[in-house]
């Protein structure tokens, strides 16, 4: 049996917000005909910095982030694990699972160069 894996091209237009009635930043992702929206928590951020973080505090991180949210938030949809309104929510279980599988990067005093 051949496995065969479809090529998705996600979508993430720079429209991330805060939703004080969700308390979480929210942005848009879509891929082929679905839309939706990916929704991080306040206490999502407090994984990522080490304060109580104010909405602005939780939109800076979440630009310095974005690319790790992203990378969640695509691995959600190809599982299908949405929530009730088939949108997706990024949890503090979600950065510690991902931090896990994400190899570390050599840093530059341990890249072997090879000789000339």
């Amino acid at each position: 049996m051949v496995h065969l894996e479809v090529a998705m091209f996600f979508r993430f237009p720079p429209d991330a917000r805060w939703n004080p009635d969700r308390m979480a930043v929210e942005f848009s992702i879509g891929v082929g005909e679905y839309e939706g929206v990916v929704r991080v928590s306040r206490c999502v951020f407090q994984h990522l910095l080490a304060e109580t973080p104010k909405p602005e505090r939780c939109l800076e991180a979440y630009h310095l982030h974005r690319t790790r949210l992203e990378l969640i938030a695509e691995s959600k949809l190809r599982w299908r694990q949405l929530t009730d309104d088939g949108n997706v929510e990024i949890t503090g279980h979600d950065l510690r699972e991902r931090a896990l599988r994400t190899p570390h990067r050599l840093s530059p005093d341990r890249i072997v160069r090879s000789p000339r």
